[in-house]
């Protein structure tokens, strides 16, 4: 049977400075896949995988696609923290041809100062650096995958979107609508949170449930994902040429 993975003399790999993708990496590794019928370039990670085979990819690292579509935000790795989903939605996006980035935070586990104290415990304390928002912020939208209990996912990604003006596909695993994002004054696309009680920049779009953590993603929801993604995309285009039509148009007069 024909494989689907390159092999490893279809993969050439170089070495180069990182001052393009910004100062605070020193040296990145770019690796040229062919993923489907399309080669994408994608800069790996500065330091390697946790485990056996590198399978956890190390918290506080970025790997870089070319074109800053999409960018998957995964938690930092541990016992109750598996990346596995992030690194399975992203093979599944780049197979249908959406360039995606993926961050593993510095300090994606426990949850932010915001969470309310009454019930927030003594663990570790989530957010993200000046780097990590910078990283966010140039790409066109991000996608969250952030736990499996709907408060955390609420609280964490109300952490992101009030530093980050982008807009964000929640992935999770518990049922999760708008509405409850709304409530907590974080910007939804439909549902919007009272002008005085808004504490984002960015806005959650759309939302796929039922992808459980440290669990396989199944083929349904990661052509979900890909189908939601590529309507944004489209979305985000559009008015992208729109407004650089309008620009040009006024450059003239």
């Amino acid at each position: 049977m024909h494989s689907i993975f390159p092999q490893p003399d279809q993969m050439p790999a170089f070495s180069r400075p990182a001052e393009s993708f910004g100062k605070s990496i020193s040296h990145l590794t770019r690796v040229i896949v062919m993923i489907g019928r399309a080669t994408q370039v994608v800069d790996c990670r500065e330091s390697m995988g946790l485990a056996k085979g590198g399978g956890l990819a190390q918290r506080g690292t970025l790997s870089e696609a070319t074109k800053p579509d999409v960018i998957a935000i995964a938690m930092s790795p541990g016992r109750r923290h598996i990346t596995k989903p992030v690194c399975e939605m992203t093979y599944g996006l780049r197979r249908e041809g959406i360039q995606t980035s993926v961050l593993v935070l510095e300090a994606g586990t426990g949850v932010p100062e915001s969470f309310p104290q009454a019930s927030r415990g003594y663990g570790p304390t989530f957010g993200l650096n000046e780097r990590e928002i910078e990283q966010v912020a140039r790409h066109k939208i991000a996608v969250f995958h952030l736990g499996n209990v709907r408060s955390h996912v609420i609280h964490k990604v109300k952490e992101i979107l009030s530093q980050v003006d982008i807009p964000a596909v929640v992935v999770a695993q518990c049922p999760i609508d708008l509405e409850d994002f709304a409530r907590e004054g974080i910007k939804t696309r439909t549902v919007k949170p009272p002008r005085q009680k808004v504490q984002t920049r960015g806005e959650v779009v759309d939302i796929v449930t039922g992808i459980t953590r440290g669990a396989t993603c199944t083929r349904v929801k990661l052509n979900t994902l890909a189908k939601v993604l590529n309507k944004h995309l489209a979305e985000i285009y559009a008015q992208e040429a729109k407004e650089a039509a309008a620009a040009a148009k006024k450059k003239k007069k």
